[in-house]
């Protein structure tokens, strides 16, 4: 068995009753640091055989791969958040579901949903770009072809690339973008910025060095906000 258990990406309390009991009865721990997992382990009080998992290390998912084939299970876990999502974790999963090896993934902490729903965009669908390229131009072409479908755009961005990024998003799309930048989500220094992309480009240089995890939410102008869909009839439509 294979749990797929996301942690807490920044309050400890964001842990969920079903994470603690995987962890409990995992037989081994996958984690990318094994030092930043014992931390959460130990605050939780448990203890637990722990491997650095590596996603690009064959050895490493061919050491993952040859515990879980031994029978025992393992709780794949990220320095926080859900594993597989912009974090390691995808090619173990499928690995074990092409050798019958069975996965559950639990829900739990999520930076992308967190932003989503925090940020006051339309988010009902999205384009979730995970960490861009470092070319210019891949990052505007990534970004061209999302704008397109017309839906809100989240991705994560380095700190130290952050302003960067806004110019460089502000020059090729327009004063008309949209640009929320939520950072440090769920922890003490928790900070959002957000509205037409010049006046957040204004408050992020005005707040200085830039620190933390980040997240950016971005909305093409020409993305209107579709409205709701009436509700169909209930069950006792047609009754007398």
């Amino acid at each position: 068995m294979l749990y797929i258990v996301p942690t807490p990406i920044g309050n400890l309390k964001d842990i969920t009753l079903r994470a603690l009991e995987a962890l409990k009865e995992a037989d081994a721990v996958f984690c990318e640091d094994t030092r930043r997992t014992v931390q959460l382990l130990s605050h939780f009080g448990l203890q637990k055989k722990l491997f650095r998992y590596h996603e690009h290390d064959e050895r490493s998912v061919a050491a993952a791969m040859g515990w879980l084939r031994s029978g025992r299970s393992a709780a794949l876990v990220t320095d926080g958040g859900s594993p597989c999502i912009s974090d390691p974790g995808r090619k173990l999963v499928a690995l074990a579901r092409q050798t019958g090896i069975k996965v559950t993934a639990l829900p739990g902490p999520s930076a992308v949903i967190a932003a989503a729903a925090g940020s006051g965009l339309p988010c009902d669908s999205f384009v979730f770009l995970g960490f861009l390229p470092r070319s210019r131009g891949r990052i505007i072409k990534a970004l061209r072809a999302a704008f397109e479908l017309h839906k809100t755009v989240i991705l994560f961005e380095s700190p130290f690339r952050l302003k960067k990024f806004l110019a460089l998003a502000r020059e090729e799309f327009g004063p008309g973008l949209t640009a929320v930048v939520a950072r440090e989500i769920s922890k003490i220094y928790e900070e959002w910025t957000g509205g037409a992309i010049d006046g957040t480009i204004a408050k992020m240089e005005a707040a200085g060095d830039v620190k933390g995890e980040v997240v950016v939410l971005l909305r093409p102008p020409e993305a209107p906000e579709e409205p709701e869909e009436a509700p169909g009839p209930g069950p006792e439509a047609g009754l007398p």
